[in-house]
């Protein structure tokens, strides 16, 4: 789809917002989305894809085993995306000086592997695993390469699996991709190297999970010092990332908000645009550095 340019007065508002620094950015799915990650929900809003919720999760070892199968063959595509242009984009805006927090709803670590620093990850981060039962922390790569050892040939086998419907390729927001129930009934599992248990999980927020009481309150105290808040590529559909914005609202903070169709937060939003993220921050940038008069530090 060819890039529909906002307007001059909408770049320009948006801009106006930014350049005057103290800016609490939260990015969400739809900035990854020209790395080759998609989001859950399309530009109507209807969630696509339906992930493991976290009750599913913690209730039985074949849920863990069927979670496991699928994130295992998904994180050999998901560890090898790289960030776009909007995450160096945003990048570009912290060395402006113009960023007080940077709050994002993915897991993928594209922000800090842009450059980004000081990334508070709402949702955690898919790079750690922990054991529920022991507290555990183990790095991805680490459980990676024992459930190759544990499972060899796996994701060779699967992906190679004639006709297609029972393999999904494409991998989806959270590292899985979508696998058929029987391929995965004889995939070995991955146990904590502590406690031996089964009950490793990926360090992230699941659907139906709370997101860990300190990590909002440091979110909340951090918009409650920021002039305006930024909103990059989320549909606010959540209540994790809808609540930042209904709080900046009843603050008086100004919000913008930067994404291909409607969002929840639309009401609440003192500038929007619905454009193309990428391009659309790559002028954005060049805009308030104008504005601002202020050098990368």
């Amino acid at each position: 789809m060819p890039y529909a340019a906002p307007s001059p007065d909408a770049l320009g508002a948006l801009a106006a917002l930014v350049a005057g620094g103290e800016v609490f950015v939260l990015t969400g799915a739809g900035l990854s989305t020209d790395s080759g990650i998609p989001d859950y929900r399309g530009r109507d809003g209807v969630r696509r894809v339906m992930p493991m919720q976290f009750g599913e999760f913690v209730g039985s070892s074949s849920a863990r085993r069927r979670y496991w199968a699928r994130s295992f063959v998904g994180w050999q595509r998901f560890r090898a995306a790289e960030p776009n242009d909007g995450h160096h984009a945003v990048t570009a805006l912290q060395e402006l000086g113009l960023v007080r927090a940077l709050v994002t709803q993915n897991v993928d670590g594209l922000h800090q592997r842009a450059g980004s620093d000081r990334v508070i990850e709402l949702h955690g981060s898919l790079g750690q695993v922990v054991c529920l039962i022991c507290g555990d922390r183990t790095a991805r790569a680490v459980v990676q390469d024992r459930l190759g050892e544990a499972n060899p040939g796996f994701a060779d086998h699967v992906l190679a699996e004639p006709g297609g419907s029972r393999v999904s390729s494409q991998i989806r927001p959270d590292g899985d991709i979508v696998l058929a129930d029987d391929l995965v009934d004889a995939f070995r599992p991955p146990r904590c190297g502590v406690c031996g248990a089964d009950t490793l999980k990926p360090d992230v927020v699941f659907f139906g999970e709370s997101v860990p009481r300190e990590r909002v309150d440091a979110c909340f105290a951090a918009l409650e010092a920021s002039r305006a808040v930024l909103v990059l590529g989320s549909s606010l559909a959540v209540m994790s990332g809808y609540r930042f914005v209904r709080r900046a609202a009843a603050r008086g903070i100004p919000v913008g908000v930067v994404t291909r169709g409607a969002t929840r937060g639309d009401a609440e939003a003192s500038v929007r645009l619905d454009a193309p993220l990428t391009p659309t921050l790559a002028r954005l940038v060049a805009e308030v550095g104008l504005r601002s008069g202020a050098g990368p530090r």
